[in-house]
C-alpha cells in the first residue's frame, strides 16, 4: 500500500509551518473547513432537488371525475 505514514505527516506539518507560519495555519484550517462545509451543503441541496423532482414525476393526479366514480363507503361508529 502506498500511504503516507506518520513520518510523512510530520514532514508535511513542518513544511506547512515553515511556509505559512504558526499564526496563519489556524486561519487556513478554518477557511478549509468552511469551504468543505459549503461544498457538502451544496451537494446535499442538489441531491434533495433531484429527489423532489423524482417524487413529483411519480405523483398520480386524480381528476374530479375519477373521485366521483369511486364507491362510497359508509362508516359507522361502534355502538
Amino acid at each position: 500500500m502506498s500511504g503516507i505514514g506518520a513520518s510523512g505527516i510530520i514532514l508535511l506539518v513542518l513544511i506547512a509551518l515553515l511556509l505559512f507560519g504558526p499564526n496563519k495555519l489556524p486561519e487556513l484550517g478554518r477557511a478549509f473547513g468552511r469551504t468543505l462545509r459549503e461544498f457538502k451543503k451544496g451537494a446535499n441541496d442538489l441531491m434533495d432537488d433531484s429527489k423532489d423532482k423524482d417524487r413529483q414525476a411519480n405523483r398520480v393526479d386524480v381528476s374530479a371525475e375519477e373521485t366521483q366514480q369511486l364507491p362510497k363507503v359508509e362508516r359507522r361508529l361502534p355502538e
